[in-house]
């Protein structure tokens, strides 16, 4: 694979057979047009490999959200927080999500006293964006649950990971990342 999305045709079909791969090794079946729709967020940084993941939206609405994560190894996704909103003349919290692990190892960055001895590393040319220093791991079955406006950024573990998420509502657009480079693009 190439450090960007700008691909076409077959690249794209390639990158989600990729991530079809994973979500077999997790035993998640999809069907082929939700894996054909799968989102492949690269963040606008145009280095997938790196910092980016797939994500398939099974359900989003006005009381939960519903998807499916799959990173490919050592892949990151960038610290971000989900922070309050109003819309409407109604106050939002922000999205509160729970990650359950369902193939590989993930490593979640989450404030708190930094770890000792963690795995993860941010991007070599990106670390200054990477603060959450609290280092959980999560393996097949393990779940955490994240509260609105925290920041955090998690990263696959060697084999890639599948994460199923579950949260309130997801409005990724209000998504705010440490990282002022970074922008919520799909492909």
């Amino acid at each position: 694979m190439t450090d960007s999305l700008e691909r076409e045709g077959d690249d794209l079909v390639n990158v989600r057979s990729v991530l079809g791969a994973l979500l077999e090794r997790a035993h998640i079946v999809v069907t082929p047009p939700e894996l054909a729709s799968m989102e492949l967020a690269d963040f606008g940084l145009g280095r997938f490999d790196i910092e980016g993941l797939g994500l398939i939206v099974y359900e989003n609405n006005d009381r939960y959200c519903a998807k499916e994560l799959v990173l490919l190894p050592g892949q990151t996704c960038p610290e971000h927080r989900h922070p309050p909103i109003e819309q409407g003349g109604v106050r939002d919290p922000g999205k509160r999500e729970t990650f359950r692990v369902r193939f590989g190892t993930v490593y979640l960055h989450v404030e708190g006293p930094a770890s000792s001895e963690a795995v993860a590393r941010p991007p070599t040319d990106k670390g200054q964006w990477y603060t959450a220093a609290h280092e959980i791991v999560l393996r097949p079955g393990d779940q955490f649950t994240i509260e609105p406006n925290t920041p955090h950024w998690f990263q696959a573990g060697p084999e890639g990971a599948v994460v199923s998420e579950f949260s309130t509502t997801s409005r990724d657009a209000f998504d705010v990342f440490t990282d002022p480079e970074v922008r919520r693009v799909c492909v």
